[in-house]
């Protein structure tokens, strides 16, 4: 299985992820291209935002947060995440992407 927003590399995963901060509520919204869509109920103030996915995706992965790290995109909405302790199919299926 494998997803055009999901990418193994040496020791972890590369996460590209789409952000709509100010929804109704935090949850997956599908892919879109080569980016997972996400939306989140923070407000994209402070940092709120991205801690929200931060923490929604550590969540839906299974992982502690100091497992999914923000490592691109701060401050856009097009956002690069890490993920460490998962294979890719195992991380595919919790996130619900893929063929």
């Amino acid at each position: 299985m494998s997803s055009a927003c999901l990418q193994p590399l040496a020791d972890r995963l590369r996460l590209n992820v789409k952000v709509q901060p100010r929804a109704t509520q935090t949850a997956i919204a599908g892919e879109q291209g080569n980016e997972l869509r996400v939306r989140v109920a923070a407000p994209p103030v402070d940092d709120a935002a991205n801690e929200a996915v931060l923490r929604f995706l550590a969540d839906a992965l299974g992982l502690p947060r100091r497992s999914v790290q923000l490592v691109r995109g701060r401050t856009s909405t097009h956002k690069v995440f890490e993920i460490h302790g998962l294979k890719l199919p195992e991380a595919a299926r919790r996130l619900g992407i893929g063929p």
